[in-house]
């Protein structure tokens, strides 16, 4: 399952892994030699104010000239692309069906009978995939698959593609990006039992998306309107700074725990706001945790991991472990893919390539 998370279309190609979010784009051109992956190239391009509102791409033509500008400027010539909508977007249930279904039936059951049960939208107006997970006995000795069923609005995946048309790509996946992120950190995952939950935590710029994963496998999703955009938003209010989309102001941070003077936060506005609006974070994580170990049997949480733009902040691992009583760590895909690269990339940006490098090696 580890290697195989579905997307809603085509499979690998021999392009680019491109991430576009309300913050910038992402591309990462990566090859591959037997079990060893090298990037090639690395680049970012930041997204202009007035393309994204709340979330949502409201200038797409704006985004693919962006995308096309940023190809050419750093020579980039691959024409297909690996990219990702946002967990949001998704749909994402775990189905059990009968084993005895042959692949049509399975299908038919799958995207006309059980979809519709799922869908808070009308069937014809949502991409579906799905993708057959592990064998198991129900309670009455029938025996039954697991189907991960993702859906996606349609609207949401015809703007994406029109996108990069417009910027002349051709894509050939298109999946969500929590499943790109899971892919880059498979190797961790495989540490884990079946009865040992990983919570995965992506900072991203105006959101946090938590999945929480077993077996490699989503199980539970949520997204929590917290970012990096309003921690900096806070922080520079506090600190009497003009507010800024860049990440400057918070890679300089080094977040005060409680074994430190905890006088700290009080004398520093900037950390005192900081840890304000993490602690609200920290809130909700802990209560979707509670949420899902509440519906779940013999499960356990192990691990929390730190992902996106946000996770490479000084401490902040020390931060979640504190709060939550979970052992937490900042995720870095440069270490755990064992990758070759070209330049040096800081301990800040790490967490934030997580989603970019697993399209990347869809391509490859």
């Amino acid at each position: 399952m580890l290697n195989n998370l579905t997307g809603f279309l085509g499979s690998k190609g021999g392009g680019i892994g491109l991430e576009i979010n309300p913050q910038q784009i992402n591309i990462a051109q990566m090859s591959k030699q037997g079990q060893q992956y090298k990037l090639i190239k690395n680049v970012s391009k930041e997204v202009p104010e007035g393309v994204y509102e709340d979330g949502q791409i409201v200038d797409s033509l704006t985004l693919a000239e962006l995308i096309k500008e940023t190809l050419k400027e750093n020579r980039i010539s691959a024409k297909n692309v690996a990219t990702a909508v946002p967990m949001r977007e998704a749909i994402i249930r775990i189905i059990p069906v009968p084993a005895e279904l042959d692949e049509q039936e399975l299908r038919d059951m799958v995207l006309v009978h059980e979809a519709s049960l799922y869908l808070p939208y009308p069937r014809e107006e949502v991409d579906l995939d799905y993708l057959k997970l592990g064998y198991f006995m129900d309670e009455d000795g029938i025996e039954k698959v697991n189907v991960l069923l993702v859906a996606t609005r349609r609207e949401v995946t015809d703007l994406y593609l029109e996108i990069f048309q417009q910027a002349g790509l051709q894509v050939d996946v298109l999946e969500i990006n929590s499943f790109a992120l899971i892919r880059t950190i498979r190797e961790q995952l495989r540490q884990f039992g079946s009865k040992e939950a990983v919570v995965l935590v992506d900072l991203e710029f105006d959101s946090t998306e938590i999945a929480i994963i077993v077996e490699g496998v989503p199980q539970f999703s949520r997204t929590v309107p917290i970012g990096t955009y309003q921690m900096r938003t806070e922080l520079s209010e506090a600190m009497g700074l003009p507010t800024s989309r860049d990440s400057d102001l918070l890679q300089e941070m080094s977040l005060v725990t409680a074994t430190e003077d905890t006088e700290t936060s009080q004398i520093n506005p900037g950390m005192s706001a900081l840890l304000k609006i993490l602690g609200e974070l920290t809130d909700e994580l802990g209560r979707s945790i509670n949420f899902y170990l509440n519906q779940s049997e013999d499960l356990e949480v192990a691990q929390l991991l730190l992902a996106g733009p946000g996770a490479g902040i000084g401490q902040i691992d020390e931060f979640f472990t504190q709060r939550l009583n979970i052992p937490t760590m900042q995720i870095d895909p440069v270490t755990s893919l064992a990758l070759e690269v070209n330049d040096d990339i800081t301990a800040f940006k790490r967490p934030g390539l997580g989603i970019v490098l697993g399209l990347g090696m869809r391509e490859v």
